[in-house]
């Protein structure tokens, strides 16, 4: 991480904490109820557009909800969206700046690292909408997204990952899990955040000693990027080798690496995917997810185009939490005779716990 993106980082996440106070808890994006046709009612001209990070429209993850609920909601409204794709930091202003220049309405930008770049593109140009997925486009820190033109969609997705981390804990025989990421960023810690505590309050209810390997709280395993490479090999087999018989991979298509390293072990080791439900965005996958830990970018998304395509663009931020069904746990579908019966009633009563407050999960989102 450059001096400067970790600047940014850092005081990021006080600004967080105020941006949260002042945004609430919006309602979660309704999911359509189109029958998939075509029904037009845009407003004249609307025309929107997104950018993707390095990662790609074909993620299986992140990106790709992204996209999918771009297409889903022109689709609906009749229009041609335009999207393109980032294969590095280079590319996000360039790429803002060429649909700016395709006289695009609105323009989404996928991830966090795209954020300076959007801030830029949204104070040059008032009268473009932008949706801004996973940051909240602080970059001067006052506790206020930078321009009335943005909408920031976030996930407080450590609440979804302590229900990962507890299952996880439960489904482990080794008493060793792990997890990893791309890059230490807020984004992505806060899975590994979330997945920790889940585990620590298994431990403590269980009177247990399950071990989480990866992950200290502040720093662990990072592959320095988002690709599915050797770095990511490398990181996935560090953490294979001390013995966890559960592995969170987080940062989109790194899990493709991981699922290689396990296949590769001959040993019995479940996968946990992120931000998608992976076993069905990845079907090739499939036998190794114990479950997701799921963000509804595509349903905010669409909800957002659906909003401006119809001339009712709503800055209004949307934290997504368990209580407003912004995340949360997938099925454990394969896995579910491998489980403990009683594992999804112990959730439930988690999950109740943490939308009344009355269990605690710690995180830059949590105000």
């Amino acid at each position: 991480m450059t001096t400067s993106t970790r600047k940014r980082v850092l005081g990021g996440l006080v600004a967080v904490s105020l941006f949260v106070a002042l945004a609430g808890c919006a309602s979660a994006p309704e999911e359509s109820q189109s029958t998939g046709e075509a029904s037009g009612g845009a407003v004249d001209g609307f025309k929107p557009c997104m950018v993707s990070d390095a990662g790609g429209f074909d993620d299986k993850s992140f990106n790709q909800l992204g996209y999918e609920g771009l297409q889903k909601a022109a689709k609906e409204l009749g229009v041609e969206p335009i999207s393109v794709e980032s294969s590095s930091e280079s590319d996000y202003a360039p790429n803002i700046t060429s649909l700016v220049d395709q006289n695009c309405t609105m323009i989404i930008t996928v991830g966090f690292a795209l954020a300076s770049a959007a801030s830029e593109a949204a104070k040059a140009n008032p009268d473009i909408e932008f949706v801004s997925i996973d940051d909240v486009v602080d970059t001067d820190f006052d506790g206020k997204t930078d321009a009335p033109n943005i909408k920031p969609i976030v996930f407080d997705t450590a609440q979804a990952a302590f229900l990962g981390g507890y299952a996880a804990a439960s489904y482990s025989k080794a008493k060793k899990v792990g997890t990893f990421g791309g890059m230490n960023f807020p984004t992505v810690s806060i899975f590994m955040d979330g997945f920790k505590q889940g585990v620590e309050y298994w431990n403590k209810e269980k009177g247990d000693s399950v071990e989480v390997i990866g992950w200290d709280g502040k720093d662990g395993v990072f592959t320095g990027g988002f690709e599915a490479n050797q770095d990511a090999i490398n990181a996935a087999q560090g953490i294979v080798d001390q013995g966890v018989d559960v592995l969170l991979p987080v940062g989109g298509p790194i899990y493709q690496s991981a699922a290689s390293v396990i296949r590769s072990s001959g040993r019995e080791i479940a996968m946990l995917g992120v931000d998608a439900d992976v076993f069905e965005t990845d079907p090739s996958v499939a036998d190794l997810l114990l479950t997701s830990i799921r963000k509804l970018i595509d349903v905010g998304v669409e909800d957002a185009v659906m909003a401006a395509g119809k001339g009712e663009f709503d800055a209004t931020p949307f934290v997504g939490t368990l209580k407003n069904e912004g995340v949360g746990l997938a099925p454990f579908h394969d896995f579910e005779s491998k489980v403990s019966p009683d594992l999804q009633k112990e959730l439930d009563t988690i999950k109740a716990g943490i939308i009344d407050g009355s269990i605690k999960v710690n995180s830059y989102l949590a105000g």
